[in-house]
């Protein structure tokens, strides 16, 4: 059995493809999960599986009663920390990433006290998005790499795996996400792309076209963990939310943030251009959950009050 609730998108510069799901779960124990929005609670029995689609995010809270407990969890091997929100309450925000196999997978909770260990699991069925294919056509040295650019490319690949190596403990964010700039979706958020005659990697953010040198924002509260001037991205700025939440904001024709910098929702840091491998001024937006590569608006989809 499969139950899922979608919210549906309300702005039109959201993709009219990506569903709103939030996932409500109630364990039959203890320990129950649920959902924000007090939807309706389901008995979690043998066989019982929810669902999300590839890039989807999901809000999962967890009732703990053991007092001083820690609480952790892990889908593919991919740690998922929980942060205390209210006594005896904790939750955590869960990515599934654009390419994780379709079909029924394993998330395990574990509680941790002083004198117990629960283990908890259940099973997610992630459902296959439809992506789009997007065609390009660049300069020829845009995307055949000499041997001293190829290099830098791989240094630079580096430089981004390093950006995302830390994770805190406790959410730096605070409220619901905000869009970072306004514009037209040009680039589709797992669009496969053909460039030049060549299939490349999917594309893992949103572009998002807007005038050269309008204001981009922080999505949320978070500090800066890197200012980057990419061959690929251009001028770019990585922002940790914490918990393992990263934004990604490239292409920039400015930066106006260093690195440690702490960001407040909505403070701008940077404007929009066309560095890097672009076609034009936009902005390309990106994500990273516990290294889970989701659609940036399902965070912007999720119920958080202020």
């Amino acid at each position: 059995m499969t139950n899922s609730i979608f919210f549906p998108t309300t702005s039109p510069s959201w993709p009219s493809r990506l569903s709103r799901l939030m996932l409500l779960v109630f364990l039959a124990s203890l320990f129950p999960l649920q959902m924000l929005l007090g939807a309706e609670h389901h008995d979690l029995k043998s066989g019982t599986k929810f669902s999300g689609k590839q890039g989807e995010v999901l809000w999962i809270e967890v009732p703990v009663s053991h007092p001083q407990a820690s609480v952790s969890g892990a889908l593919f091997k991919r740690n998922i920390p929980f942060f205390q929100i209210a006594d005896g309450k904790f939750a955590a925000i869960v990515g599934l990433d654009m390419q994780d196999p379709p079909g029924s997978h394993e998330l395990t909770i574990t509680i941790q006290s002083t004198d117990i260990t629960e283990h908890l699991s259940y099973s997610i069925e992630i459902v296959k998005e439809k992506y789009s294919v997007q065609h390009l056509k660049l300069p020829k040295n845009k995307v055949d790499l000499d041997a001293k650019t190829l290099k830098r490319v791989r240094l630079e690949q580096q430089e981004m795996a390093d950006a995302f190596h830390h994770i805190g403990t406790h959410p730096l964010w605070n409220g619901p996400f905000l869009e970072p700039t306004k514009g037209t979706i040009t680039g589709r958020f797992g669009s496969r792309r053909v460039i030049n005659g060549q299939h490349k990697r999917p594309h893992s953010g949103e572009d998002i076209a807007a005038p050269q040198g309008t204001p981009v924002l922080a999505i949320n509260t978070g500090t800066v963990v890197a200012a980057v001037d990419h061959f690929f991205s251009g001028k770019g700025v990585i922002i940790d939310h914490g918990v393992g939440l990263f934004s990604m904001y490239f292409h920039l024709s400015e930066i106006d943030v260093q690195p440690g910098q702490t960001l407040k929702k909505g403070e701008a840091l940077g404007k929009v251009g066309a560095t890097g491998r672009a076609t034009g001024p936009h902005l390309h937006w990106g994500v990273r959950l516990n290294g889970a590569r989701v659609n940036p608006y399902a965070l912007t989809a999720l119920p958080l009050e202020n």
